[in-house]
């Protein structure tokens, strides 16, 4: 009975506040704030956390987003890059440009030739 007595006579005392009469609390009062600034800090804490949390999330669903766009436009131009789709883009804007049915051949130049040319570059 005495035990639970020494326990509940602090726990009294904090409750109904007599604790801040007491002398000895000037002495204890700067822990007192140091405890009070470091709660302040640990709650300021918490709320940057969840900040930095929910931008990192919205950075990464943006991140989906634009991935998915980039696969998207990506496959549309290897589909309109294809020979017959430039074809068809050709006629439809009427440019006048005709598909060549000629194979590529490859061009020989002889020593002479290349010679001139080289001067023709250097000038």
């Amino acid at each position: 009975m005495q035990k639970a007595s020494k326990v509940m006579r602090p726990m009294l005392q904090f409750v109904s506040g007599n604790f801040l009469v007491k002398e000895d609390v000037m002495d204890r009062l700067p822990y007192i704030l140091f405890l009070v600034f470091m709660g302040l800090v640990y709650i300021a804490n918490g709320y940057m956390a969840q900040d930095t949390v929910r931008k990192i999330s919205k950075t990464s669903s943006e991140l989906k987003e634009l991935r998915s766009e980039f696969i998207t436009i990506q496959s549309d131009l290897m589909y309109t890059t294809k020979q017959s789709e430039l074809v068809k883009i050709l006629e439809e804007r009427d440019l006048g440009l005709v598909e060549s049915t000629d194979p590529p051949r490859k061009l020989v130049l002889t020593e002479e030739e290349e010679e001139t040319i080289e001067e023709l570059l250097e000038r």
